[in-house]
């Protein structure tokens, strides 16, 4: 199946959009008050030498729309010049609109009141207009390669899930914003800047939902922050959210990301941005935006740096300009995007895929919002086990189908308990038709309904299972013992995998089954089914008695677990390829294929030490060693596609 791999057009000489969002060190949000036209000539020429084509700028509200019907054109003259600046240094800018909401603190223009931003119908049009207005001011200056709305609107317009608006109401007012732009002449990309938090990337309705605004935005931007307990875990998260945000197929953005050096060391910031820029660009990420581009030690008495003290030291540069560790990270990133010639290369194509259940983004009657963080997190855990497996998954979402031109050979389902009944008869049929399909039994984390919420796994699976009504059947170890009584893939008769054993009094469950067609193909400690595969037609069903990927979603510093041998043996059955293996699962490897046939391999590493490796390519020809620095990256130039 092909993967997520759209990029912008529009303005070819800053592309891919690789930047910093940007507040000047001479006055962080009321920088349009103390513009110093000098200093802004200063930090950008140090961000374009670092190889940075691009900022993304604000428009701080209450200053530049003072009253409802009057802009500030002196603060306008001033814009004008930093988007001159940009012009002189060869660099872009995409202006957002409604800040509005700013790192830990929200302002409103003296004249909002308690107005409705989202449904009181004159506020809308104050937005609108104020929208338009800035259009038509700086639709014609070259620097000005793109839009967008907003910063954070579920933060601003209803304070996240305290009070969120309905996704028809926040859709009507993305529609009349972007409208807003178009109609003032804009014909650069527009989007909404709201972070991509909605239902169909987190499971949590804040209003915003990225296929209902389809049809008015050109790109999708992410901002990317959440924390884990887990190293690889971290530092998948935003190429996970990069995956997830492509639902609608169009480009996706890493519009927001970065650290604090107030809350990790100078030389962890730059591995975390090492790590998000090289793994978003194998998730399906074209463009980036640091948060942000310098530190603000000058403004410790201004809000918000006053009682957000750590929202000082995002920057990419410190207060006199010098480079810190993410912004030389930013420089080595762009050297790579350079050498592979980015924007003209895809993603290989995956034979494999994570089902996302129609139950993260839907809201079928009586099912609850509370199970949708398993979902998430299952997920996400799934895709760091198929990163360590060097397996290519695509995402198919149950709510659009399954794929039906077999291009998929495995259908990877990590601790799976919802499914519809149409996915259900067309997971059997895929299988019938000769494709693998892996589910591993959760019985939820609540109460409620336990065990599987999809009729006849006995049929897809083989089995009989044994529940009795209500009752979980509890992992009473601390370890699970995976035992194969046969060769699977890559595993060995007689070797045994080890899982860590986690989850709440729900979830910490397996599923007792007896054999009803379906072969045992590895045991637990006590002798119990733990894997089975039921052969279908022309392919199979694989179960597995255990939630495997809830169990390591639920442990701290758990990565490299060894569902990655599991997942790469599955591949091996289906005939799923995984273009270019290594040895470890602490070195993923991953392909880019040029339009040309060239094909370049990255090699990102999640080691805290050296290592050597030898790929493999899909031919099973050992490539020359490749040494790795600590959490390091390379990138090679591989043989032209055949």
């Amino acid at each position: 199946m092909r993967r997520h791999s759209a990029q912008l057009s529009h303005h070819p000489s800053v592309l891919p959009w690789l930047g910093t969002n940007y507040w000047s060190r001479t006055g962080g949000p009321l920088m349009w008050r103390n513009y110093d036209p000098a200093v802004v000539r200063e930090e950008l020429t140090i961000l374009r030498d670092h190889g940075l084509n691009m900022t993304r700028s604000f428009f701080y509200w209450p200053d530049f729309h003072p009253e409802p019907h009057r802009i500030d054109e002196q603060l306008c003259d001033r814009f004008r010049d930093f988007l001159d600046a940009h012009e002189e240094l060869g660099m872009g800018s995409v202006p957002t609109f409604i800040v509005g909401h700013m790192s830990g603190e929200n302002w409103d223009p003296a004249w909002r009141g308690n107005r409705d931003l989202y449904e009181d119908v004159w506020m809308v049009g104050r937005q609108a207009w104020f929208a338009s207005e800035m259009t038509r001011r700086f639709k014609d200056h070259p620097a000005v390669t793109g839009w967008l709305i907003t910063n954070e609107m579920p933060g601003y317009g209803r304070i996240y899930q305290v009070d969120p608006p309905s996704s028809d109401v926040v859709t009507a007012w993305a529609q009349f914003m972007c409208q807003a732009v178009v109609a003032a002449g804009a014909t650069q990309p527009v989007s909404l800047g709201d972070g991509a938090w909605g239902i169909e990337v987190t499971g949590k309705d804040n209003g915003f939902s990225l296929r209902d605004t389809d049809a008015y935005v050109d790109f999708v931007g992410p901002h990317v922050y959440r924390s884990d307990t887990d190293r690889p875990r971290q530092h998948y998260r935003a190429a996970f959210e990069c995956e997830l945000a492509a639902v609608t197929g169009k480009p996706v953005i890493l519009e927001e990301f970065g650290v604090s050096t107030d809350t990790v060391s100078a030389r962890n910031a730059g591995v975390y941005y090492r790590q998000t820029l090289h793994n978003s660009l194998l998730g399906g990420a074209t463009g980036w935006m640091a948060w942000n581009n310098t530190d603000y030690d000058d403004l410790w008495e201004q809000s918000p740096y006053d009682h957000h003290p750590f929202e000082m030291h995002f920057g990419i540069t410190d207060s006199a300009g010098r480079p810190k560790e993410p912004l030389r990270e930013l420089a080595a990133f762009a050297d790579v995007l350079r050498t592979v010639d980015f924007p003209r290369c895809r993603r290989t194509d995956a034979g494999a895929a994570l089902v996302v259940p129609a139950f993260l983004e839907k809201g079928y009657p009586y099912s609850r919002p509370a199970d949708r963080p398993l979902i998430f997190t299952s997920l996400h855990q799934g895709y760091v086990a198929a990163r360590g497996a060097d397996l290519p998954v695509g995402i198919v979402r149950e709510v659009d189908g399954l794929p039906e031109d077999g291009d998929v050979q495995l259908y990877l389902l990590p601790s799976t308990r919802q499914l519809t009944t149409r996915t259900r008869r067309g997971l059997e049929q895929r299988a019938r038709e000769g494709a693998t399909v892996y589910l591993s039994f959760c019985s939820g984390e609540h109460p409620g309904t336990r065990g599987p919420w999809f009729h006849d796994l006995d049929g897809l699976f083989g089995v009989e299972m044994q529940l009795s009504y209500g009752v979980a059947e509890p992992i009473e170890d601390d370890e699970l013992a995976m035992t194969f009584t046969e060769d699977f893939g890559g595993v060995r008769a007689g070797e045994t995998l080890r899982f860590p054993v986690a989850g709440n009094e729900d979830s910490r469950a397996w599923l007792p089954v007896v054999p009803d067609g379906a072969r045992v193909v590895a045991t637990d400690a006590h002798g119990r089914p733990a894997l089975l595969v039921n052969e279908i037609g022309a392919g199979r069903a694989v179960l597995a008695t255990y939630p495997l990927e809830h169990m390591a979603a639920r442990t701290a510093h758990v990565n490299p677990e060894q569902t990655h041998r599991l997942y790469a043996a599955l591949a091996e059955v289906a005939g799923a390829a995984r273009p270019v293996t290594v040895d470890t699962p602490l070195v993923s490897a991953d392909t880019l294929v040029h339009e040309d046939g060239q094909r370049f391999l990255w090699l990102v590493s999640q080691a805290d030490e050296e290592l050597t490796v030898r790929p493999v390519d899909r031919l099973g020809k050992p490539l020359d060693e490749v040494t790795l620095a600590p959490y390091g990256v390379r990138v090679l130039e591989l043989d032209t596609e055949a």
